[in-house]
């Protein structure tokens, strides 16, 4: 009798049929983490609309008034710091040591965290909600994707929460590609950097598709075109991306140092009222647009800059960069982009407004430019957050070359970003 010959060897799956197998996770991670972003943004818009519209007007006082700001910047510091104090997990870790991309937080910690998320953006506290929310969707997407697909590598469902958060904030894909990309590129593994890049941007693209056919995000300040580059734009672009550099790094120098004298309070509840206050009194000094994640604002700043002087814009990005620091330092949940996204927009303004031979939009993209640079350490995300808020190409390569001078200013130095101890990351 003839032996049975060996059954073969199961055929192991191409680049593409695993790249094909991990596309539907993707793109469901990407669509619900866009939900949670509309679902959080929609209800602290609502619930802002209530403290700064309805409720102000039922007492007869100015929504945008001094006591106002004061008072209702104080009591959202109370709130946030008594939920903080009160709710399973205290709201996450805290805010200082946490960047954009962190490891899973456990998922009974993201109801307090949203809850604190959507207070401080209604009550006017200068933190956008990229920080929070890009956790709660990297803790979700990793509770359940890892048991729904138990074999999966875990640290895929933290690269797919996050390229769809950040394609749902920016309204496109190529944010999450970027950010993303400076950082698989720093970690060997097998296989071309777009086969790892494969899932994550399909989690991007469903994340903004989502969010623009349901809530039509738009970065574009609808400045002037940048339309005639000349050499004289060169030292300009160069001078202004530097500025907004150097102004990110006092941001970062002090980030520590107000961290500490925070932390000597002890007591959450009683450092995010005094932080609270701080901002109130920050948003008497620089007016109302100096309040909120900043992004808003910051069109209307670009709207009209004829409204301003150089020196109420100059006070105004000093203002908002101080707010920020307070707001990040005190124990508020949020992000630092968008804030550092008005202080680089009112810092161009103010170069246009010195120097009106200087494009508006070479000014601004500029000095967002230098300044994302500081605060985020991320060239890729800094670049492409600068072009698009001006919408015009012809300032790209006016901004690689200020990138340069700017990125020599801020490597080496220490990040806006704590260790658990709190020194500094570098």
């Amino acid at each position: 009798m003839a032996p049975e010959s060996p059954s073969p060897a199961p055929t192991a799956p191409t680049p593409a049929h695993r790249l094909l197998l991990i596309t539907v996770p993707a793109l469901l991670v990407g669509v619900a983490s866009a939900l949670v972003l509309l679902g959080v943004s929609l209800l602290a818009d609502e619930l802002q609309d209530v403290l700064w519209k309805t409720l102000p007007d039922a007492l007869g006082v100015g929504g945008y008034s001094s006591l106002w700001m004061i008072v209702m910047l104080t009591a959202t510091g109370l709130a946030v710091g008594l939920v903080v104090r009160t709710v399973h997990g205290h709201a996450g870790p805290d805010p200082a040591t946490t960047g954009l991309v962190d490891a899973p937080m456990a998922p009974g910690v993201l109801p307090g965290l949203l809850l604190v998320t959507v207070l401080a953006l209604a009550g006017g506290v200068s933190l956008g909600p990229e920080n929070p929310i890009t956790a709660a969707n990297i803790a979700l997407a990793f509770w359940l994707g890892r048991r729904a697909l138990p074999g999966a590598p875990a640290e895929m469902w933290i690269y797919l929460a996050a390229a769809g958060t950040i394609g749902a904030l920016f309204g496109t894909p190529v944010a999450a590609a970027l950010i993303l990309s400076e950082s698989l590129a720093s970690r060997p593994a097998p296989g071309a950097l777009w086969d790892r890049l494969f899932a994550p941007l399909a989690a991007g693209a469903a994340g903004a598709l989502t969010m623009t056919l349901t809530a039509h995000p738009s970065f574009d300040l609808s400045l002037p075109d940048y339309t005639k580059p000349g050499w004289d734009d060169l030292l300009s672009s160069v001078v202004i991306a530097s500025a907004g550099a150097l102004l990110g790094l006092v941001a970062v120098y002090a980030f520590p140092v107000t961290h500490r004298l925070f932390r000597t309070l002890r007591y959450p509840v009683l450092a995010m009222t005094l932080g609270g206050l701080l901002l109130g009194l920050l948003g008497v000094l620089g007016g109302h647009l100096t309040l909120f994640k900043g992004l808003e604002e910051a069109k209307e700043l670009a709207a009209d800059p004829g409204n301003w002087t150089a020196g109420e814009f100059a006070v105004m990005a000093v203002v908002k960069t101080v707010a920020l620091i307070v707001a990040a330092t005190c124990g508020f949940r949020g992000g630092r982009i968008f804030p550092a996204v008005f202080a680089g927009v009112a810092l161009g303004l103010c170069a246009n407004a010195l120097v009106d031979s200087v494009p508006p939009a070479l000014a601004v993209s500029c000095a967002v430019l230098g300044i994302l640079l500081a605060v985020t350490r991320q060239g890729w995300l800094s670049l492409f957050t600068a072009a698009v808020l001006v919408s015009d190409t012809a300032v790209l390569p006016m901004l690689c070359i200020a990138s340069l001078p700017a990125w020599l200013l801020v490597t080496g130095r220490p990040q806006m970003q704590l260790r658990e101890d709190g020194t500094p990351l570098r």
